[in-house]
């Protein structure tokens, strides 16, 4: 008798899980903050920025810089992590003052990322570990030519029962200096607020900072930024987004599109 009930719980366990509906894609498109959850074991995802442009004018200095394709290729390795490999295919960026014009290109520098979620998909407060290497792999006039590393702390907090979510995205870096001997720590800060306005349709306000304490002089970006995720279903989101500077050292502007599937 004990062995038929234990039969049927097995079988019903294997009906439920196989009837389950899926849980939507989660990728960490579009805006600046990354999200703690990770993708399924032995899923495959990949997120791609279609086109993204910044503009900045500045002492009479003109510059575009363009990602083409910026990549990140993602694997669930278990229930809770995954490894992600991101990189640009090509960067190109351009220059004007006055008369004067200069163009560059390059393959962009790459990222080696393992993502690890500390907290169930079905907690009240989520947070996610997400060190990365990068590897430089961009041109000298592109790129510094050096490895860096850093580490996120991703953390997503639901505002009550409604359709508001609360993001965190604490950052630590170690960069190389600018003159290219030791190396310095640098932050970032995302706090984002998103909007679940329909089953298809999310929108978030963010803002972002970075401090960077290299020994030739300390840098500062703030940026105020906007953006929209359409999900066309569980495996497929639509993004598009806005990053607006807040001082002379941040892009005056940053406008961006991308997709992401799951495999």
């Amino acid at each position: 008798m004990r062995g038929r009930i234990a039969l049927a719980a097995i079988l019903l366990a294997a009906t439920s899980a196989a009837t389950a509906e899926p849980s939507p894609i989660c990728p960490d498109r579009p805006s600046k903050s990354t999200g703690p959850c990770t993708v399924p074991q032995g899923r495959w995802q990949v997120e791609t920025g279609l086109i993204d442009w910044s503009h900045d004018s500045s002492g009479g200095v003109h510059s575009d810089l363009i990602q083409w394709g910026n990549t990140a290729v993602k694997y669930g390795i278990g229930g809770r992590a995954d490894i992600e490999l991101w990189f640009t295919p090509l960067l190109t960026v351009s220059e004007r003052a006055g008369r004067l014009r200069e163009h560059d290109s390059s393959f962009g520098d790459t990222l080696l990322r393992v993502k690890y979620a500390l907290t169930s998909t079905d907690a009240p407060v989520q947070v996610a570990l997400d060190p990365f290497v990068k590897l430089p792999t961009a041109n000298r006039k592109l790129g510094n030519g050096r490895v860096e590393a850093g580490l996120l702390v991703p953390v997503a907090v639901p505002i009550g029962k409604g359709p508001l979510t609360l993001s965190f995205d604490p950052e630590v870096d170690l960069l190389a200096d600018s003159n290219g001997h030791g190396r310095h720590a640098a932050t970032q800060q995302v706090v984002n607020l998103g909007i679940q306005a329909s089953d298809k349709l999310t929108l978030s306000a963010e803002l972002w900072a970075m401090w960077d304490w290299d020994p030739a002089g300390t840098g500062r970006q703030a940026s105020a930024d906007g953006s929209i995720a359409y999900l066309v279903n569980d495996d497929l989101q639509l993004d598009g987004g806005i990053n607006c500077g807040l001082n002379r050292q941040t892009a005056d502007f940053e406008l961006y599109t991308g997709v992401s599937v799951r495999f």
